[in-house]
């Protein structure tokens, strides 16, 4: 009994020298990000600056390589950054990197925005939303138009719904660059040029035209320039002092990386095919259940993607058509008639089912024609 009382002692106190050894928790957390701004992107950073809420972190370093992203998930992160009550710094680095489009936005909204040497951003102008749209100035135009595009004032000529949207779109992103600029005390006329005319700066010309804070080598000297800042939070000043903090790098968990899967176009659109042939094999085989199965899930899977995807549903009927005429090629033989007009639906719907030109966000040409052909081959056999 007396060995059995020394053993637990032994490991109470084994536990207690454990839990004081236990490594002191950062100070700040580092979210990487590279590469185009989607819904997994947009749920990692959302998630990493409620984390540093709820562990009580000094700031949270957004560290930034992106072409752009999507306008949902763009606001979406704005709308974190905004809200926190930790400061959120974004840092466009390495060498070489870029925050363009989205990425501007982003920028704009961080309490403290650095650069590192070698790096650009800008180029913001909204991209096709839709088939037909071109942002303003891409018809032709000459330079004198700039004015009533702007304004929609002194037009002597009717303009096309198509162009009429896409000034819709202009102008409301200006009004929000220009928002963000003047909560942060930032460049705004730079801002509205960035949006118009896609106008784009080096880390040193942004810096000299109050763009962003300061450029920075890396996120050692990050740290050195934050030291002392003055950052209004929710109208309140905090004054930074970085002396002695240590870093977190936040690694995608499981969910994110899913999330990147899932709302990848190509992946979402093979997840499609496979729910529709697979509820289409069902019935036609009752009972073998495994390609029921697969394409219920798959189908599911599918719809939750293109509900957080720009998808043109437009897009998505045109496939489902291509698809009933190709299998009613088997039944009604109409010496490949159906069979090429079914085909044609579903490219055509296949190339726009996204309703978007961002980069990262169109489903592979390549993939389409394979598919299309694939599908030709198997119901014509």
């Amino acid at each position: 009994m007396r060995y059995l009382a020394i053993g637990s002692l032994a490991l109470l106190l084994a536990g207690a020298y454990a839990v004081g050894q236990e490594t002191p928790r950062a100070n700040v957390l580092l979210l990487e990000v590279n590469g185009p701004i989607g819904p997994a992107v947009s749920d990692f950073i959302e998630r990493g600056i409620e984390r540093a809420v709820a562990d009580g972190n000094q700031a949270v370093i957004l560290e930034m390589d992106t072409p752009g992203g999507l306008d949902t998930s763009m606001r979406v992160i704005i709308k974190s950054i905004l809200a926190s009550p930790v400061p959120v710094i974004v840092y466009v680095a390495p060498s070489g990197a870029r925050a363009a489009s989205a990425g501007t936005y982003i920028l704009y909204a961080s309490h403290y925005a650095a650069m590192a040497p070698a790096t650009n951003l800008g180029a913001a102008t909204p991209v096709p939303i839709g088939p037909g749209m071109t942002p303003p100035g891409d018809d032709g135009g000459s330079p004198g138009k700039k004015d009533s595009e702007e304004t929609g004032e002194g037009d002597t000529e009717p303009v096309s719904p198509q162009q009429a949207m896409a000034r819709k779109v202009v102008n409301d992103a200006v009004a929000y660059i220009k928002g963000l600029a003047e909560l942060r005390g930032r460049n705004a006329e730079w801002a509205e040029q960035a949006v118009r005319v896609g106008a784009s700066l080096s880390a040193e010309e942004a810096l000299a035209q109050n763009v962003i804070d300061a450029i920075a080598l890396d996120i050692d000297d990050l740290l050195v320039k934050l030291d002392g800042r003055k950052i209004i939070i929710r109208d309140a000043e905090l004054t930074l002092d970085t002396d002695g903090w240590t870093i977190e790098t936040v690694e995608p968990d499981w969910r994110s990386q899913l999330l990147a899967v899932l709302t990848n176009p190509n992946v979402a659109y093979i997840l499609m095919l496979l729910g529709i042939y697979g509820l289409i094999f069902e019935l036609y085989n009752p009972g073998a259940l495994i390609p029921g199965i697969v394409g219920a899930i798959s189908l599911v899977l599918a719809l939750y993607a293109f509900h957080v995807l720009p998808v043109n549903y437009a897009g998505v009927v045109l496939i489902l058509i291509g698809v009933a005429l190709i299998v009613t090629e088997l039944f009604l033989p109409s010496f490949g008639v159906i069979g090429i007009g079914g085909v044609a639906a579903f490219i055509i719907g296949s190339i726009i089912l996204m309703e978007t030109d961002v980069e990262g966000y169109a489903v592979s040409m390549h993939l389409v024609i394979t598919v299309a052909v694939v599908a030709a081959a198997l119901f014509s056999a």
